[in-house]
C-alpha cells in the first residue's frame, strides 16, 4: 500500500506543483475547514517520509530555540506559561511559505508546502520547546539546587545536609534523554482506540488542526498575510522596546520594570505596571477569568494578608529570623500557595478520574450501538481520514521493546545520577506509568486538561515518605520528574495524533517528528536554562528571577518527609482554610449555572502571585483589557489578529532575553540606573 501511494505521489507531483502555484489545489476546503472533500485531497497526500523535510526540520529548530528561550523566561520568573501551539503553527506557516515563495521568485522549483508538512513542523517545534516547559527547570530539577536547599531552611529536619545537586549540562541532558522518550512509547499501541474508537475531541489538537487547514486555502492565505503583518509589526516594537529599557536597568531595583505606577507605597507591595510586554501578550492569550483570578490572588495576598501577618512578627514568628526563612513570613507564602495548588489539583484530579470512568463505562455499554450509528452517519471525509490513520501502522513490538529498553536505561542511569533514588523506585514508577498515562490522556481528550503535574505531585509525596528523612527530598523530586514526564508527553502525543488525523498527516511522520523535536529539546533546553542560570540571579526571592515553583516543590517534598511539623505557627489552620476554599471554588464552578460559575476565580491561578507578587498580574490584566476593548471596537478583526499580536509581543520581548543574557555573561552592564524615591 505504501509503494502504491508513493507511485501516485510521483505521478501527481507535477500536477500538484502547477495547482498550488495557481492557488487552486485546495479550493474544496473552503466549506468545512477540515479538508473539505477529502477524496481529492486524499489522492494528493505525500508519503510519510516526504512529509518530514530538511527545510521543515530547520524551521522547527529555529522556532524551538526561540520558544525555548521565551518559556524558560516565563518558567524562571512566574512559572506561568500560556499555550503557544497556535503561535508555533503560525510561525511554521510563515517561515516555510516565505521560503518557498522566495525560491520560486529566483526560479528555483521547490516541493509544494502542504498542510502535512505544516503539521509536522508545528509538532516538532512544540515537542522541542515542551522540554523547556515541562522538564522541571523551574520546578523539581531546580528544586534540587543549593540555593533552593538553603531557602527551604538548612535547620529544617527533612532538609538534610547535602540533599542538593547543582545544575550541570551533563547530568541534566542525560536525565532528560533518559526520561523523555518513554512517554513517546507508552500509549502508541492505544492510538487507534483513543483517536478513532473513542473519538476523543482533544480540543487543543483540534484547534491547531482547524488553524492549519484554514491556512492552506485561498482565504487562509489572505488571513495569514494579515496575521503575519501584525506579528512582524508588534514583534519589532516589542524587541526594540525591550532593548530601550535595558539601558536604564543598570542595578538592583532600576529601570522601567520598577516604575511605581500607583505610588511608592503600592510599589513596595509589588503593585505596579512593570512594562513587560511578555506578560501583556500572555494576558491577551489567557482567558479573562485567569487574569482576574491572578489579580484577586495578588490583592488578597500582597494587599491584605502579608501586611497583616508581617504586623504579627514576634507573636506568630520570631523577630530574630529573616523574612526569607521558612519559619517566617516566607513560610506562610509558600505553604498557603501549596494548599491552594493541592486543593485545586486534587479536586480536578478526582473529577477527571470520575469523568473518565463514567465515560468509559457509558462507551462500553453502548459499544455495539455506537458502531452501527458511526457506520450509518459517517461521511466520506471521516472514513478516509480513519483509513489513512489506520493504514500507517506503527509496530506494537517496536513501542513495547522501546519502552523496555528505555526503562532498563533508567534503572541503570537514574540511581547513578541520584544515589537517594533506588533502582526499584524506578521500576515501580515505570510499571505504573502506562496506566497513569492512559488515564491522563483520556481525561485530556475529554476536557483538554493535562493533569500530569498532579500525578507528579502524588508520586512526590509517596516517594518522599517512602524514602524517609535521609533520602526523601531528593527521591521525591526525582520521582516526580519520572512520572510527570511520561504522563505529560503521552498526553501531548495524543493531542498531536488528533491534529495529524484531522490534517490527514501520517501517524508515522507525527511520531518521528515528535521524537526529533524531543531530541532537539533535550539538548536546547539545558543549554537555554544554563544561559539564564549563569547570566541572572535565578531563585532570588527578592529579584526578577524568583523561580517560585522550585521552592514550592522542595517544600512539598519536605512536607512529605516531615508531615505537618514543617509548618510555621498557625500556618496549618490557614492552609486548611485555603485548601477548603480551593475545593469549594471548583465545586461552585461546576454546580452553578454557567453565567455565574464562569466568574468564580481559579484557585490555581490565584496561588501564583502569593509568592511572585502582583506586578505580572497587572501586566496580564492590561492584556485582557486590550482584548476586551478590541472586541468592543471590532470583534471580527480582534478574533483574527489577537493571537498574532500577542505572539509578536511575547516573541519580541522574549527574544531580547538572548542578547541581554549574553551581554550579562560578557560583564557588559547597562549604563544607566533609573529608580524612584520619595520627594522628602
Amino acid at each position: 500500500m505504501e509503494e502504491e501511494q508513493e507511485a501516485i505521489d510521483m505521478a501527481d507531483d507535477k500536477e500538484r506543483q502547477e495547482e498550488i502555484q495557481k492557488g487552486e489545489d485546495l479550493e474544496e476546503t473552503r466549506e468545512t475547514g477540515f479538508g473539505g472533500s477529502a477524496g481529492a485531497e486524499f489522492k494528493r497526500i505525500p508519503p510519510w517520509r516526504t512529509q518530514i523535510t530538511v527545510r521543515g526540520l530547520v524551521a522547527s529548530a529555529v522556532i524551538g530555540v526561540m520558544y525555548s528561550v521565551i518559556v524558560m523566561k516565563l518558567n524562571l520568573t512566574t512559572g506561568l506559561v500560556p499555550t503557544l501551539n497556535v503561535s508555533a503553527a503560525l510561525l511554521a506557516f510563515v517561515l516555510l511559505r516565505s521560503w518557498t515563495k522566495l525560491l520560486r521568485r529566483v526560479g528555483v522549483l521547490t516541493a509544494p508546502f502542504t498542510r502535512q508538512e505544516n503539521t509536522v513542523v508545528q509538532t516538532c517545534a512544540v515537542a522541542c520547546y515542551s522540554i523547556a516547559v515541562g522538564g522541571g527547570f523551574g520546578s523539581y530539577l531546580l528544586g534540587l539546587n543549593k540555593k533552593t536547599y538553603e531557602q527551604a531552611g538548612v535547620d529544617t529536619e527533612g532538609n538534610v545536609p547535602g540533599s542538593y545537586k547543582e545544575p550541570g549540562i551533563g547530568w541534566m541532558t542525560g536525565f532528560l534523554f533518559t526520561v523523555s522518550f518513554i512517554g513517546l512509547l507508552a500509549l502508541v499501541p492505544l492510538r487507534k482506540i483513543m483517536i478513532i474508537d473513542y473519538n476523543l475531541s482533544y480540543p487543543s489538537g483540534t484547534a491547531t488542526a482547524v488553524l492549519i487547514n484554514g491556512f492552506h486555502t485561498p482565504q487562509g492565505d489572505q488571513m495569514a498575510k494579515k496575521q503575519v503583518h501584525g506579528f512582524a509589526k508588534y514583534f519589532t516594537f516589542s524587541f526594540l522596546w525591550s532593548f530601550f529599557q535595558w539601558f536604564y536597568s543598570g542595578g538592583d531595583g532600576c529601570g522601567f520594570s520598577q516604575f511605581p505606577t500607583f505610588g511608592l507605597k503600592a510599589w513596595k507591595q509589588t503593585f505596579f505596571f512593570d512594562f513587560s510586554l511578555t506578560y501583556v501578550g500572555a494576558g491577551m492569550i489567557c482567558s479573562h477569568i485567569v487574569n482576574i483570578s491572578l489579580l484577586l490572588g495578588a490583592v488578597l495576598s500582597w494587599g491584605i494578608m502579608w501586611p497583616l501577618i508581617h504586623e504579627l512578627k514576634g507573636n506568630w514568628f520570631p523577630t530574630s529570623i529573616a523574612e526569607s526563612s521558612m519559619s517566617s513570613l516566607q513560610g506562610y507564602k509558600v505553604f498557603i500557595s501549596i494548599a491552594l495548588i493541592l486543593g485545586d489539583g486534587l479536586y480536578n484530579f478526582l473529577k477527571i478520574l470520575a469523568f473518565t470512568a463514567r465515560s468509559m463505562h457509558a462507551r462500553a455499554r453502548c459499544k455495539n450501538l455506537k458502531k452501527v450509528a458511526d457506520q450509518d452517519n459517517a461521511v466520506l471525509d471521516d472514513l478516509q481520514r480513519n483509513e489513512l490513520f489506520k493504514k500507517e501502522r506503527i509496530p506494537v513490538w517496536l513501542a513495547c521493546s522501546g519502552y523496555v529498553f528505555f526503562t532498563v536505561i533508567s534503572i541503570i542511569a537514574i540511581p547513578r545520577m541520584f544515589r537517594e533514588v533506588k533502582w526499584y523506585y524506578v521500576v515501580i514508577a515505570y510499571m505504573l506509568a502506562p496506566a497513569l498515562s492512559f488515564c491522563n490522556a483520556y481525561g485530556a481528550g475529554l476536557t483538554d486538561m493535562n493533569m500530569a503535574y498532579n500525578y507528579g505531585k502524588v508520586s512526590l509525596f509517596i516517594l518522599a515518605a517512602w524514602a524517609g528523612k535521609d533520602s526523601g527530598v531528593v527521591a521525591g523530586l526525582v520521582g516526580c520528574g519520572l512520572i510527570k514526564s511520561v504522563v505529560s508527553i503521552s498526553a501531548d502525543l495524543m493531542h498531536d495524533f488528533k491534529t495529524g488525523h484531522l490534517t490527514m498527516t501520517s501517524p508515522r511522520s507525527m511520531l518521528v517528528s515528535q521524537a526529533i523535536g524531543t531530541v532537539m529539546g533535550c539538548v536546547i533546553a539545558p543549554l537555554t536554562f544554563l544561559l539564564f542560570y549563569k547570566a541572572f540571579d535565578v531563585g532570588n526571592p527578592d529579584g526578577n528571577w524568583k523561580a517560585p515553583y522550585a521552592l514550592i516543590y522542595r517544600n512539598m517534598a519536605i512536607l512529605g518527609v516531615e508531615g505537618f511539623s514543617a509548618l510555621p505557627h498557625h500556618c496549618l489552620q490557614l492552609c486548611y482554610g485555603f485548601f477548603g476554599f480551593a475545593v469549594l471554588a471548583n465545586m461552585m464552578r461546576d454546580l452553578f449555572p454557567a453565567k455565574y460559575g464562569n466568574w468564580v476565580p481559579l484557585p490555581m491561578a490565584m496561588a501564583v502571585p502569593f509568592l511572585v507578587g502582583a506586578s505580572f498580574a497587572i501586566d496580564m490584566c492590561v492584556g485582557s483589557f486590550i482584548v476586551f476593548a478590541w472586541h468592543k471596537l471590532n470583534s471580527k478583526k480582534a478574533t483574527l489578529m489577537v493571537p498574532a499580536v500577542a505572539s509578536g509581543l511575547i516573541c519580541g520581548d522574549g527574544l531580547w532575553i538572548l542578547p541581554s543574557s549574553l551581554l550579562a555573561l560578557a560583564k557588559v552592564n547597562p549604563p544607566i540606573c533609573m529608580n524612584f524615591s520619595a520627594a522628602s
